[in-house]
């Protein structure tokens, strides 16, 4: 095989956090996985109800539900609109208050994300609800599925 007459270009080295040199941040080297998502906790699931509820989240695009020390979230991956080509952001100075109290101390720079549960589609979220929970009750049986009649008010 024929070696290329150009240069390649060099694998970029991302640096450990151990490996920062005084002054730099790890934001420096990151291309902005915090601003790519947004997680908040929800309320575990106890009954069928809620479990319904979270299939309904996980029938919408771009979503998972987590489990992480017990605690469940919600995650929808959608990227900030603020979040520039470079990976910095355009109001850095204005940001919203969530944004100036995170730090990169715990920040998933450098770790893929690993959680006690996850779930992804409402079948996966049905099917844990099914192992753990009784029996759904059966919905009641519908008769004259038919169109409600429209009811006017008298004028």
């Amino acid at each position: 095989m024929k070696k290329p007459s150009f240069p390649l270009p060099l694998p970029v080295v991302k640096p450990t956090r151990d490996q920062l040199k005084p002054g730099e941040s790890l934001c420096d080297y990151c291309t902005g996985k915090c601003c790519r998502y947004f997680s908040t906790p929800i309320e575990t699931p106890t009954a069928w109800d809620d479990y319904d509820a979270i299939r309904w989240y996980l029938a919408h695009e771009l979503t998972l539900v987590y489990v992480h020390e017990e605690t469940w979230y919600l995650l929808v991956s959608s990227k900030c609109q603020y979040l520039l080509e470079d990976y910095r952001c355009a109001i850095y100075h204005d940001r919203p208050k969530i944004c100036r109290e995170y730090t990169t101390k715990d920040c998933e720079y450098d770790d893929d994300w690993s959680f006690d549960k996850v779930f992804e589609t409402p079948e996966q979220i049905w099917e844990y609800a099914e192992a753990l929970l009784p029996p759904r009750p059966k919905p009641p049986e519908r008769r004259g599925l038919g169109l409600l009649p429209i009811v006017t008010a008298p004028s």
